[in-house]
């Protein structure tokens, strides 16, 4: 796999993603051209790479609420700083791919500091089926 281009943003998660306890870094790059489908791929292991949706798309409804300490540990200062995605989990067949609901990934675009945040008083799925809102 080749390396993200220059002009992709990096991402600095202010704590690791789950699994991943070795990668904060990550390059964010658009996969498809309507701001729906996107790849984080790790700055120090190219070859470690996210699948992440913008949920609207995918789940028109879904609206986290973001609790304060995350909000302020990303210094987000208004709601139009805040960008959220979750992570796909393809598995062996995009077919059934499922998307996590529970633990989305919330991103600063002023700062492009991100964390994963697990949603709680919420009965969200982590798997979630990702097909396109009807």
């Amino acid at each position: 796999m080749s390396e993200a281009p220059a002009s992709a943003p990096q991402v600095e998660f202010i704590a690791p993603i789950a699994g991943l306890p070795q990668q904060t870094r990550f390059h964010l790059l658009a996969l498809d051209e309507d701001g729906t489908l996107f790849s984080l791929r790790a700055v120090d292991e190219p070859g470690l790479r996210l699948v992440v949706v913008a949920p609207g798309h995918f789940f028109p409804g879904y609206a986290p609420e973001i609790d304060d300490e995350t909000v302020a540990a990303l210094d987000v200062r208004d709601a139009g700083e805040a960008a959220v995605l979750c992570v796909v989990n393809i598995g062996d067949d995009p077919a059934t791919a499922t998307v996590n609901l529970l633990a989305p990934v919330v991103i600063n675009h002023r700062t492009m500091q991100a964390t994963q945040t697990v949603l709680t008083g919420t009965d969200l799925p982590l798997r979630a089926p990702l097909r396109p809102a009807a």
